[in-house]
């Protein structure tokens, strides 16, 4: 029988791209901090001894944001204390290049009245939800995620002798028996100290990652793996690859199951749709999902630049929905309010207590270990009891 097998991959916060995106998010969040208005669009570029934080950002009221200090705060807190680690919090250069946003962008954006607020750009969307786990996410970048996550707790915590920042996982899932879902291979490239055997960080990492996470999903142990497949993995973090904003954007979000609309989100304020409406549309298809209206469901949104409701809404259910995609489509336009304004009220995405630098990491879907409010299934009743009208 020919093996019906679906991959997906994740990286740790000590990777360069995700080095860039905290960078970047961590700005928004300070910028956010200071003002709910802000409007916020930054990229981050690192590579050897060099951050580059550049971008448009457009503070009111006079205040002002340290880009410097946050970009070696949060080099510091990942653990890039020195430039043999990767890079270093302290030695590091960091080149800030910030403008201002156009003023051509602002006039669609500011309303006054926020929910009419226009969208941020144009673009695509997508949503998705499956039944296949208990967080409404595919095996394969749950599986995934959980395992760079767990080794860097573990690795901050001082529990995993001689690992480094840069990590990166790799699971591939065996779907060849309808229902009965497998693990048939886990990759993972860990940075490690010099002096550690290879034979002990396969070990450790087999022994108390591997095979701890795969029994969290009540999956087999028994799958073939692989560890630093090169056979050393020393040189780690920006000097090892240069790292950029919005390069990860298929481990923020499905690892590959789902559509993308090619949008990056972090450094962006909610105002841009890239972000905002694709949480609203994962917020969407999780609750049609929990509902029990389908086993799965992928929804896209659609924007115009400067208008605040959806161009269009589509949703496909891949043959699962229990009723018409028809019905359960209406009860979304019902239900849901996908203006870009009413988004960021529903789910607090400018109160100064939100953290999107927490978010953009380990994925943006299906955290168990984070409240993040499009995670909720609090639509499920409405649903229900709209399509069973």
């Amino acid at each position: 029988m020919q093996k019906r097998l679906f991959t997906s991959e994740s990286v740790s916060e000590g990777h360069p791209d995700k080095v860039c995106d905290q960078i970047a998010d961590a700005i928004l969040d300070e910028c956010l901090r200071l003002d709910p208005k802000a409007h916020v669009a930054c990229e981050v570029f690192a590579t050897k001894e060099y951050v580059l934080i550049g971008g448009e950002i457009t503070l009111h009221g006079g205040v002002s944001v340290d880009y410097e200090n946050i970009a070696r705060k949060v080099l510091r807190e990942i653990g890039y204390i020195s430039p043999e680690l990767g890079i270093g919090c302290d030695s590091c250069t960091i080149d800030v290049r910030v403008n201002t946003q156009s003023l051509d962008i602002a006039q669609g954006v500011d309303r006054g009245d926020v929910l009419e607020q226009g969208a941020g750009d144009q673009g695509i969307m997508f949503g998705y939800a499956t039944d296949e786990s208990s967080g409404y996410m595919p095996l394969a970048i749950g599986i995934a995620h959980k395992l760079v996550r767990l080794a860097s707790s573990m690795r901050k915590a001082g529990d995993f002798p001689h690992a480094r920042p840069d990590m990166k996982s790799q699971v591939t899932i065996d779907y060849t028996i309808p229902g009965s879902p497998r693990i048939q291979t886990i990759l993972m490239s860990v940075q490690h100290d010099e002096d550690i055997s290879m034979e002990e960080l396969r070990s450790f990492l087999h022994d108390k990652i591997m095979v701890p996470v795969a029994s969290s999903f009540g999956l087999n142990a028994d799958f073939d793996y692989l560890v630093n497949p090169t056979g050393r993995f020393v040189i780690g973090g920006p000097l090892g690859d240069t790292g950029l904003t919005g390069r990860k954007l298929i481990v923020d979000t499905y690892g590959g199951y789902s559509r993308h609309g090619g949008g990056a989100f972090s450094g962006k304020d909610p105002s841009k749709v890239d972000r905002s409406a694709s949480y609203y549309a994962r917020y969407i298809a999780k609750n049609i999902v929990a509902a029990g209206l389908a086993k799965k469901a992928e929804v896209q949104l659609s924007y115009a630049i400067g208008v605040a409701r959806p161009m269009s809404i589509c949703l496909d259910t891949f043959g699962t929905s229990v009723v018409p995609e028809e019905k359960i489509l209406e009860a979304v336009d019902r239900i849901f309010d996908a203006r870009p304004g009413a988004i960021i009220q529903s789910f607090g995405l400018t109160h100064p207590s939100f953290s999107y630098r927490d978010s953009c990491i380990y994925g943006c879907f299906g955290r168990p270990d984070l409240d993040l409010p499009w995670e909720k299934t609090d639509k499920v009743e409405e649903l229900k009891t709209f399509c069973q009208q």
